[in-house]
């Protein structure tokens, strides 16, 4: 399994709480990523510990130019975000090098895949009906 690693802790919360359902990568990345593919989302830095987060779903690849990002994008990627400045300063904080609106990102979007709770902790789920 893939793994789709978010560096900032930042992101965890976002994540746990489906905020964040998209992240914006430098370059073209439709090689390494594609639709209907089951990731590990986690969050960590390299060669370091990572968080798992939860396992999810890829639901579009897209490849476009900085400039074609629209606000949807940017509010997916980050929901703290409103403008595509505060996206292109994130990134070029992120690969540590200038981004212009010509440079090419790729958008992937991801939905969770949630387990159901096993039968043991329905019994215990207080409004769950007893089993006599």
């Amino acid at each position: 399994m893939i793994a789709l690693n978010f560096y900032s802790p930042m992101f965890a919360d976002q994540l746990k709480r489906g905020r964040k359902t998209a992240t914006i990568r430098l370059g073209d990345k439709s090689a390494k990523y594609r639709k209907g593919e089951v990731v590990l989302v986690t969050v960590g830095f390299q060669h370091a510990p990572r968080e798992k987060i939860f396992e999810a779903v890829i639901d579009a690849v897209e490849v476009k130019r900085v400039n074609e990002l629209s606000p949807r994008d940017v509010e997916h990627d980050n929901p703290e975000f409103r403008r595509l400045e505060e996206t292109v300063h994130f990134l070029e904080q992120i690969y540590g090098r200038s981004v212009t609106h010509e440079d090419t990102v790729t958008v992937v979007r991801f939905s969770q895949v949630y387990e159901p709770p096993s039968e043991i902790s329905e019994r215990l789920r207080p409004e769950a009906p007893s089993q006599n």
